[in-house]
């Protein structure tokens, strides 16, 4: 039965993050925890972005945009393993809450700024942006579509943005996937789960390929923020016994 509710999130999830720029580790990264614990959370969900992402790259290959892929190439290693690494010693909750607050603050400047470019962002920007994101995503397991402004404010959009994303994401996770196996952090029953997630993509994707032809820019651009400002409440409210616990001593809630 846990599998079969992972299987049908799962599905939704992927079909939902093709339309909204990413995002649906963020959908079920509470799943994973309930059911198998918060150790399962950062393999399985990586084992299943690798796969489900590889489908996204055969039908958006075209639309990689290979300067940004490459300049982030460098951050991506590293941080990759060093977030694997930190991931095997130690469980920073704090992580989530501020990748968490930092996307409704990026929502916040959208909705309540001009609407326009809110920061222009060079190509070498790519290089710490890319080391920065796969370092956090390899402590928690993944940093929802913290990178979409950036790739937004750079100029891509729709199968652009998908694109790009789904490779830097592959090689991010193909790494990390390495490095939690060499750390033994990689079990066979998450294998299996991982498989699941990255199984259900596959019908996923190409549904919501079709729903993306039919988007315009703008309309996608909306769909976006929205679903970072659900991904952004989603992952603090996931770490509202860690808030509770820094709250107590101060005799808050």
């Amino acid at each position: 039965m846990p599998i079969a509710i992972v299987g049908i999130v799962s599905f939704l999830s992927w079909l939902i993050s093709m339309v909204a720029g990413g995002g649906s580790p963020l959908v079920l990264i509470p799943l994973i925890s309930f059911f198998y614990g918060s150790q399962a959370v950062a393999p399985v969900i990586t084992l299943g972005l690798l796969l489900g992402n590889i489908q996204r790259l055969y039908y958006f290959w075209q639309d990689i945009d290979w300067q940004i892929t490459l300049w982030q190439l460098p951050g991506v290693l590293t941080g990759s393993v060093l977030g694997a690494f930190i991931f095997t010693r130690i469980h920073l909750e704090g992580l989530q809450v501020v990748i968490g607050l930092a996307l409704l603050l990026m929502v916040a400047n959208y909705w309540f700024g001009s609407r326009e470019l809110t920061f222009t962002v060079k190509l070498w920007y790519f290089l710490p942006f890319g080391f920065c994101n796969a370092l956090a995503s390899g402590v928690i397991g993944s940093t929802g579509p913290i990178m979409n402004p950036a790739y937004l404010n750079y100029g891509l959009v729709k199968e652009g943005m998908i694109a790009t994303k789904a490779a830097n994401i592959l090689l991010c996770h193909l790494i990390k996937l390495a490095a939690y196996a060499a750390f033994g952090a990689l079990t066979k029953p998450y294998l299996i789960y991982g498989l699941v997630i990255g199984a259900t993509a596959l019908p996923a994707n190409w549904l919501g390929r079709l729903i993306l032809r039919q988007m315009s820019n703008d309309l996608f651009t909306e769909v976006m923020f929205v679903f970072i400002a659900v991904s952004g409440l989603l992952m603090v409210w996931e770490q509202r016994q860690f808030l509770t616990g820094l709250w107590a001593p101060l005799g808050i809630g």
